[in-house]
């Protein structure tokens, strides 16, 4: 059998491997079928019907998503019958979509809009009153759930089943009493992780991020608040996406003075607490590794893990919960930098903590509920105010009527905003891992990592699960219980790799010293709060930007940076000491999983 088929589509004839949808072949040809549920690789069920096509031979029209290209095929795709067909489809849409257009945070973002212009619909022949009653579900911190807005395309239901394998989402009842959404619940209630795929993927408006964009811009005017503003890694290789330029553009010193122009009294590098994270976390894994190894002791929760991803660490509070002591102790950088500009740059500057508002910028929409969560306190007040995704800042970009693109490069505020290449990494999956590596092999032999430009082998990436063994020879005498041993390492990003290696944790079948996950596909680069679409090829691009910030970079490990000593000098004494446990680490939570 010939691994190829041939067929012809609006009278061209195309080739394609065995196994291509007609969809697919078409685009070879340069010929465009309107989708509007498909997403490659994740829903692939033809359920909006938008994309069918005519089949000589065959009397229904078919989705061409679905529909594999065979020998022989005559597929027509611009007939009247395949033109009227789409349209009355997209007619019954609308008929029962909210049409808040000018008021809508999608307006210029909206793939039923666009549709509507390829199809060229400007009008509806369906009446108003068809719509369905509207429901608001605001019970999220993180997120918003606006059912008028829905238009049933399912692809937030596959992501969170199939990819992130939550099912926090389905369909409820049938037929024209059909609704996505959580059973019973809103999303407050429901075992959701905060995650914000669903509203990564989402056509239109119908999930989307709670918005925390009012209130800084409150904040920033009131003469009485001190506002400070600290920006996550993954930030400056995707804010450009929503001003129109490329996606993976380096934009590092544009974001820090379009942030300043906005009004922000200090702009803060969630870099700098992320090598502090370093700091924290590395010396955690090594008093681990020192009790398990040098002591005997049995009662150590190994494989430690990460703890930067707050949809990951509510994953486990959630579906393994007797694992949550595995989690490191140590706070996300968010949290870190929270803590620290509400205690010791509050002190320096004689400000009550309370006067402090601190705004986050995250790709993620998990940070949102990690920053209310009632353990992230330890400034006395709430630690972090206020969490912007990426794509909440690009609107108040270009509502400030910033030139972004040509705006002069800045610099972030000392003392809180100097970094390490390290720092940035953070934003890739398995760059936490790297990160932590480069500190506790060179605290520990004396010397940097054994690898090309400080990269360690098949560790970054955005596929699957990667397995990493680093073995530690000719170490210092502190640490000679180490000598010799192998530390045994995995890396995986989105909640459904992140089951399946957690299965074979949990059963006994894989056994690790030190495991990084992160709860969105790719890493923060992938986070649910990014700019849209994010496509692996959009998530290459980033992650090779961030790679880029890194070797750039004079300091390229943590423990190298300055600012991370001078604050362990002044403030927090050594890492891991009494006062570090108490500003800068947490404790988890066992939640239930129904």
């Amino acid at each position: 059998m010939s691994d190829t088929v041939k067929l012809t589509i609006d009278h061209m004839d195309v080739e394609v491997p065995r196994g291509t949808t007609v969809l697919e072949a078409a685009r070879e040809l340069g010929l465009r079928i309107p989708t509007l549920c498909h997403l490659e690789g994740v829903h692939q069920q033809g359920v909006c019907r938008v994309c069918v096509v005519e089949l000589e031979g065959r009397p229904n029209l078919l989705a061409s998503c679905v529909l594999e290209a065979a020998n022989g095929m005559r597929v027509r795709t611009n007939s009247m019958r395949v033109l009227r067909a789409r349209n009355t489809v997209f007619e019954l849409m609308l008929s029962d979509h909210h049409k808040d257009c000018l008021g809508c945070d999608r307006n210029t973002d909206c793939e039923l809009q666009e549709l509507a212009m390829h199809l060229g619909v400007d009008a509806e022949r369906f009446a108003e009153d068809l719509a369905a009653p509207r429901m608001l579900d605001i019970s999220s911190q993180s997120l918003v759930r606006d059912s008028g807005k829905c238009i049933l395309c399912r692809r937030c239901v596959s992501v969170c089943e199939q990819v992130q394998t939550v099912g926090t989402i389905g369909v409820q009842e049938r037929g024209s009493a059909s609704s996505v959404a959580p059973a019973f619940v809103g999303l407050g209630d429901a075992v959701c992780v905060n995650c914000g795929q669903c509203a990564a993927v989402c056509p239109v408006n119908a999930i989307f991020e709670r918005d925390h964009v009012h209130p800084v811009e409150e904040a920033i005017i009131d003469p009485a608040k001190h506002v400070v503003v600290q920006t996550a890694p993954a930030i400056r290789a995707a804010i450009g996406e929503t001003q129109g330029m490329p996606a993976g553009s380096l934009v590092t010193g544009q974001l820090v003075t379009a942030l300043k122009m906005m009004g922000f009294d200090a702009v803060f590098d969630t870099n700098w607490s992320a090598d502090l994270t370093i700091l924290e976390e590395g010396m955690e894994l090594l008093a681990r590794l020192k009790r398990a190894v040098a002591d005997g002791d049995s009662s150590v929760a190994l494989p430690m893990m990460t703890s930067c991803s707050p949809g990951w660490v509510k994953f486990l509070e959630h579906f393994y919960p007797d694992l949550t002591d595995n989690l490191s102790t140590a706070k996300s950088p968010q949290q870190m930098l929270g803590t620290v500009i509400k205690t010791y740059y509050a002190q320096n500057l004689g400000l009550q903590p309370e006067d402090i508002v601190v705004v986050s910028v995250m790709p993620c929409t998990a940070k949102k509920f990690e920053a209310s969560r009632p353990e992230m306190t330890d400034s006395g007040v709430r630690d972090v105010d206020y969490v912007v995704t990426t794509r909440e800042l690009g609107r108040m970009i270009r509502k400030n009527g910033l030139d972004f693109a040509n705006l002069p490069a800045g610099e972030f505020d000392d003392p809180l905003g100097r970094s390490s290449g390290a720092a940035d990494i953070f934003a890739n999956s398995g760059g936490v891992m790297e990160a932590a590596l480069r500190t506790v092999h060179e605290v520990v032999t004396g010397r940097e990592l054994p690898f090309a430009n400080l990269h360690v082998t098949d560790l970054m990436d955005i596929e699957g699960v990667r397995e990493v063994a680093v073995t530690f020879e000719d170490v210092t005498e502190d640490y000679s219980w180490l000598e010799g041993v192998t530390a045994k390492l995995a890396v995986t990003s989105g909640l459904g790799n992140a089951r399946e290696l957690m299965d074979r944790v949990s059963s006994g079948q894989a056994e690790y010293h030190f495991i990084e996950v992160m709860g969105c596909p790719g890493g923060c680069i992938g986070g649910g709060g990014q700019p849209r679409p994010t496509t692996d090829a959009v998530r290459r691009q980033r992650f090779a930007a961030i790679c880029a910030e890194d070797e750039g970079k004079p300091l390229r490990k943590s423990h190298e940076n300055p600012l991370i000593d001078r604050i362990y000098a002044d403030f927090l004494g050594e890492p891991n000491s009494h006062k570090a446990h108490e500003l800068l680490h947490t404790h988890y939570v066992a939640r239930d999983a129904y």
